[in-house]
């Protein structure tokens, strides 16, 4: 068993590794990093130049009681209107060791229905 976790987290780890050596933020066109635990879901744009985050969004904010992929949404929906409050609408999506599929899909489609450019 411990083996199988073992195999299971190298291959995030290179996923991870995948991703993210393509992905860079800048202050016109931040990353937008996405953090899924098993309750939780997180979303920050990020600015990698400066080393600064500048919007963070959690399903701890919303209190909603629905499923996760629901608060996925929220979460994307959220981050889109906060990223045209401060003027950003392009971005870069960072999935991170995540596939795009599930609730990393559904807050990316949601923060496109909201407006942000990928």
């Amino acid at each position: 068993m411990a083996n199988k976790n073992k195999l299971i987290n190298q291959k995030r780890l290179r996923r991870k590794i995948r991703a993210r050596a393509k992905i860079s933020g800048t202050t016109a066109r931040p990353r937008f990093s996405v953090f899924l635990s098993n309750h939780y879901s997180y979303g920050q744009l990020i600015d990698d130049e400066k080393g600064n985050t500048l919007i963070s969004v959690s399903s701890r904010e919303i209190k909603k009681k629905e499923s996760k992929t629901s608060l996925s949404h929220a979460i994307g929906e959220l981050i889109a209107k906060r990223a045209k409050e401060i003027g950003i609408k392009k971005i870069i999506f960072d999935r991170g060791n995540y596939k795009y599929h599930g609730r990393a899909k559904a807050i990316a489609e949601s923060a496109r229905k909201g407006g942000l450019e990928f």
